[in-house]
């Protein structure tokens, strides 16, 4: 009988200390708006230290580029072959990032800065938020397992659509102002930019090439979801790969510098096998928004196009231009914006995602 009390005394106790585990309403709340914090955090972090080398890979991404290779070809009197490409391509990079400086001033550097916040911010907020809530969902929604790679992969993807659609007016006056300069005439004259600041970017855009110009290089986004997926997804798979094992062996905690260092490592690694993987639709997109003309018409008009005619005129090489840029930018850009995101996340909602 005495047995019996105890057992059920047992019960009672542990039925009133299961209790707070479980409040759903606090719990998704918190995770809602913390990632869109977090994500805010992480992208303004990234675009203020990597302004420069994101106005470079933009450079080196469009006929700027180009016509610079062609320069040098000229002058040697042979076209380079696909060795010597990648070579000139890796030396002149540098160069290019010090002639920024020397021709048109530091103050180049953070060309499009502005839109650049103000589209790094938002979008990086929009796509943890979208991102960090999809992986809460579809294994609701969808009887995932919420560490399966594929419920990694499809929020991934939901985040960089729902991202893409929402930003791309941003990037694409971002990319025009980084690309505008001052031009020296037949005369002797000097060109000033073409755009005063954002706003008049838009005015123009919207005038010359109507509300639709607005959204060039958007479908070369949307291929853009494929780098998004394979990082995410590579990052988390490897968060869920080191935390089993920390289980099997027995470690139930980490010191925070060291989980730091695992995190940002993690996210470098991941986003270097994405990038190396989905680069070309990086300047795919650039060249679009960039919008060149050709005998008084855009010169692309879509994707396949765009690819084709690129191929066609330049090789495949032009594909990968300004790739030792974006890498150099973009992997520790992904430690940056991750390591924040997760740093932030931690702190608002007091455990990691």
């Amino acid at each position: 009988m005495q047995a019996m009390r105890n057992d059920a005394k047992d019960a009672a106790l542990n039925a009133v200390s299961e209790k707070p585990l479980a409040p759903p309403q606090v719990q998704q709340t918190n995770s809602s708006w913390t990632h869109l914090v977090a994500g805010a955090a992480g992208g303004m972090a990234t675009a203020l230290l990597t302004s420069p080398l994101d106005v470079l890979r933009t450079r080196l991404q469009s006929d700027f580029y180009r016509s610079q290779l062609k320069s040098t070809a000229t002058l040697q009197r042979t076209r380079p072959s696909l060795a010597r490409s990648f070579i000139l391509h890796f030396s002149e990079t540098f160069e290019i990032l010090f002639s920024i400086h020397r021709v048109e001033g530091w103050r180049s550097l953070f060309r499009g800065l502005g839109p650049s916040l103000t589209g790094v911010v938002p979008a990086t907020a929009i796509k943890f938020y979208a991102y960090g809530n999809c992986k809460r969902l579809y294994p609701e929604l969808l009887g995932m397992d919420k560490d399966a790679t594929s419920t990694h992969a499809l929020s991934a993807a939901t985040a960089g659509v729902v991202t893409g659609t929402a930003t791309n007016p941003i990037w694409l006056v971002k990319t025009r102002l980084q690309l505008d300069r001052s031009h020296v005439n037949a005369d002797g004259s000097i060109r000033p930019p073409q755009y005063r600041n954002s706003l008049d970017c838009v005015k123009q855009v919207i005038q010359h090439e109507g509300v639709k110009g607005l959204y060039r290089g958007l479908m070369a986004s949307y291929l853009g979801v494929i780098e998004t997926t394979l990082h995410l997804a590579a990052y988390e798979r490897i968060k869920v790969m080191v935390a089993r094992h920390n289980e099997r062996k027995g470690k139930t905690q980490t010191s925070e510098v060291s989980q730091g260092l695992f995190l940002s490592g993690a996210a470098a690694v991941s986003k270097l096998i994405a990038v190396l993987v989905a680069y070309p639709h990086e300047v795919l997109r650039t060249r679009l928004r960039q919008a060149p003309m050709a005998d008084g018409r855009q010169k692309y008009t879509g994707v396949v196009q765009c690819l084709r005619l690129m191929v066609k005129e330049e090789g495949f090489v032009a594909l990968y231009g300004g790739l030792t840029a974006h890498m150099i930018r973009t992997v520790p850009s992904a430690a940056i914006t991750l390591g924040t995101y997760e740093l932030v996340l931690k702190l608002l909602s007091g455990h990691s995602s």
